[in-house]
């Protein structure tokens, strides 16, 4: 869009309180699905284009001696390591054992936290009762009651997927109460005029007034539930990939250590997106991400 200024005089396009402003349509309005795939493709092509400079200059430093290759082995090495491994059905084993409790943990937490936050957003005197507490042991850093777990279900999967679901559930807990907290008084006024009984007005109203800023914290909780798994299996676990990259790196074996590393980002990133993708399905209604887009 641009914006031109007339003087006013004769001949020239004038009010009659001075001069006028002339709009014009810019390239967004009056060719959007053209700017739209320019937009797109530029964001594509830098999303691209930066990890794989980095990679390269990582490749360059390590094959020019800048940095030393056995404390950060050039990112060919570290695929043709990680392919070898895969290859030989050695990083696989890893891999599952920690996606499984990272999706157990997950479920779990997410279930319990869209209850309990539903409930406590729904009633003032459930959450005037349970807020403290949860506020309190909230700011408790959940590695620290990885010992707790360990003396309540012993050593096993029991701990890995209650630490996950704990993380999980505090995410899942406050984005949920705080979007019920945010729906506005009249929603809820106009589903009562109408007779709504409880589970329409949570079907009608609060569903899907809620749903997009749970989505929001669930997404988040996604990356945290991988973050949280790792640092567990490499404390008191007999395999995953946090177990990986901390045997690994004991025995110098930095090549396999950046293996399970970029393992490690792959899971966050494909788990975080297809969070993404499923909030995207369920609300239809909700804006798109900034950044991805828009039209």
């Amino acid at each position: 869009m641009s914006i031109l200024l007339r003087k006013s005089g004769p001949g020239a396009d004038a009010g009659p309180d001075g001069p006028v402003l002339v709009r014009r349509p810019g390239p967004e309005e009056l060719r959007p699905v053209r700017t739209h795939r320019r937009r797109r493709a530029l964001e594509l092509s830098l999303a691209v284009a930066v990890p794989l400079l980095l990679v390269l200059l990582w490749q360059l430093a390590a094959g020019r001696g800048w940095i030393d290759d056995r404390v950060y082995p050039a990112p060919s090495t570290i695929l043709a390591d990680g392919w070898d491994r895969a290859a030989a059905g050695e990083l696989w084993p890893d891999v599952w054992a920690t996606l499984k409790r990272v999706l157990g943990g997950y479920a779990l937490g997410t279930a319990s936290g869209y209850a309990l936050g539903l409930l406590m957003g729904s009633l003032a005197l459930v959450r005037a009762a349970l807020e403290p507490l949860l506020d309190a042991l909230y700011v408790v850093p959940k590695l620290a009651l990885l010992p707790v777990f360990l003396n309540m279900f012993g050593l096993g999967e029991g701990p890995q997927v209650a630490l996950v679901a704990t993380t999980v559930f505090f995410f899942v807990w406050i984005s949920t109460m705080s979007a019920v907290l945010a729906i506005p008084a009249g929603h809820r006024d106009a589903g009562r005029v109408f007779g709504a009984s409880p589970w329409q007005m949570f079907r009608h109203v609060l569903l899907p007034a809620s749903l997009p800023a749970v989505l929001v914290g669930a997404r988040i909780a996604a990356g945290v539930a991988v973050l949280v798994i790792v640092a567990s299996e490499q404390i008191a676990a007999a395999d995953g990939l946090g177990h990986l990259i901390f045997d690994s790196r004991a025995l110098f074996q930095n090549d396999v250590m950046f293996v399970g590393i970029v393992c490690v980002a792959a899971l966050g990133v494909v788990f975080s997106e297809l969070v993404r993708i499923v909030g995207r399905l369920l609300t239809p209604w909700a804006p798109r991400d900034r950044g991805r887009g828009q039209s």
